[in-house]
């Protein structure tokens, strides 16, 4: 998660800022949500690196070099299913 403590001021139209209100607030979206994200795109576009503050240098290696997963596989598609026997009721919920 990054850390928002840096603050960036703009002057823009007002009439521009209206109309980009209104499109975030119709997207479910702040407008600062959608400023990151056209930032972050922005220096991807143009090969920029950076590290997102918040990011510890262990996340950092961790998702560059992925382990293995250890978990068992699951059924092939399509395979069918084995039949497990139903469990018998405790002996003093048995019917006689």
């Amino acid at each position: 998660m990054e850390l928002k403590t840096a603050r960036l001021t703009l002057l823009i139209d007002p009439n521009k800022k209206i109309a980009f209100e209104r499109l975030c607030a119709k997207q479910d979206r702040t407008a600062s949500q959608v400023v990151r994200q056209l930032i972050r795109d922005y220096l991807v576009e143009n090969g920029v690196e950076f590290v997102a503050s918040g990011v510890e240098e262990d996340d950092l290696e961790a998702a560059e070099n992925p382990q293995p997963s250890r978990a068992k596989p699951g059924p092939k598609p399509g395979a069918k299913r084995k039949a497990v026997p139903a469990a018998k009721p405790p002996a003093s919920r048995r019917r006689i």
